[in-house]
């Protein structure tokens, strides 16, 4: 039997693998699994060292606070890998945790292939990692075709697949009714994954629905979350005694709640492309401290924050960062789009543009199980 090690630093990293890895079940039955792994890798009876909670930190302020905490996880994680002894370590994401596992694994057992998944965004600052990580990484697997220019021009080898959340699902029919009762409209909210971008950003967004009440008291506010985060999110919604908002941790019914979603209000990050993907208009925010912005603003070389716009060179998708990101602010654009259907067709119409370019012939999981699989 092959072995792989499968190694995430946060729940959308985990839900990314999961896909690659059902795929790959298919593909080869004659590998086992150990994982650093959250719910989606569980369901499919893969174990996990530690919780991935234990991992998941948010900005460079909190990685020095706990340095010395963060330290000894990446060593705790180098050890169970090399006493696994994969014959790949799998890597997915969150790279200031991911990479530094890999580049310690591969000094101590060069024989251990390296195939890392989501490459660091070196087009928007630091690209000069590519030097290192070639040291290290033997293939990354790409989401967007910009960005193997990057890695081409250092040799690295690297393939894009494309985007994992691109991918058509199938949806099973489900009456939304016995979660929302009838006659309302949705609209999807994503308030992060982790608990800290949850404590900032919730207490915003329930401001802003408590605007949107006064004008659209039709409409039903869907929180996409996990199951880890559900019982936080319900402190904020009771806190605040809503009664237009439910709380959605199961992937099946949050992806056709998204479909009937009238627009999507989303932390900047990945799940953006699932949005645009399912044809749904929407707006992102994203609100950090002030040294974290200070230093971001500094490293960082792009204009935009949302892919989609990054793409574009254009702000397709309007973006509510640092002092935008308020209630009020919230409120004037969704309702702007709400009232002027002609915006929301052309987002839409624009936003396909972008995503066709970072589509492949084949479902980008297929793509990425088959690269793993010659590497095992």
């Amino acid at each position: 039997m092959k072995k792989i090690f499968i190694l995430t630093g946060e729940p959308s990293g985990d839900k990314l693998a999961s896909k690659v890895i059902a795929k790959l079940k298919i593909l080869n039955q004659n590998i086992v699994y150990l994982s650093v792994g959250g719910e989606h890798l569980k369901s499919l009876g893969i174990e996990s060292i530690y919780d991935l909670k234990e991992i998941t930190y948010l900005g460079f302020t909190k990685v020095l606070l706990n340095i010395f905490q963060i330290n000894s996880k990446i060593n705790k994680t180098v050890k169970a890998i090399i006493d696994f002894n994969p014959d790949v370590l799998f890597t997915v994401d969150s790279p200031d945790f991911t990479l530094r596992v890999a580049e310690r694994v591969k000094k101590k057992n060069a024989n251990i292939k390296t195939v890392h998944y989501i490459a660091p965004q070196v087009w928007a600052w630091r690209e000069g990692r590519v030097k290192k990580i070639k040291n290290f990484i033997d293939h990354i697997l790409l989401l967007f075709n910009f960005e193997k220019l990057y890695f081409d021009k250092e040799q690295v080898s690297c393939e894009f697949v494309g985007h994992p959340l691109l991918e058509d699902k199938k949806i099973d029919k489900i009456d939304i009714n016995q979660f929302l009762g009838k006659n309302k409209a949705l609209i999807s909210v994503f308030a992060g994954s982790r608990v800290s971008e949850i404590n900032v950003l919730m207490p915003i967004l329930l401001n802003f629905i408590n605007l949107m009440a006064k004008k659209h008291n039709d409409v039903t506010f869907v929180f996409h979350t996990t199951r880890a985060h559900s019982e936080l999110m319900q402190f904020h919604i009771k806190k605040n005694n809503l009664k237009n908002c439910e709380i959605i941790s199961d992937e099946k019914i949050k992806s056709h709640l998204l479909r009937k979603s009238i627009f999507a209000i989303a932390k900047s990050g990945t799940v953006s492309l699932e949005i645009c993907n399912a044809k749904i208009p929407s707006i992102i925010l994203y609100k950090m401290n002030f040294i974290n912005f200070l230093i971001i603003k500094m490293l960082v070389k792009i204009k935009y924050a949302n892919i989609i716009n990054i793409a574009a060179n254009e702000e397709i998708i309007p973006e509510l960062l640092q002092s935008k990101c308020n209630a009020k602010n919230i409120y004037k654009v969704v309702n702007e789009f709400l009232e002027t259907p002609s915006k929301i067709k052309e987002q839409i119409m624009k936003t396909e543009i972008i995503l066709n370019k970072f589509r492949t012939d084949k479902s980008s999981s297929e793509l990425a199980s088959h690269a793993l699989n010659r590497f095992v």
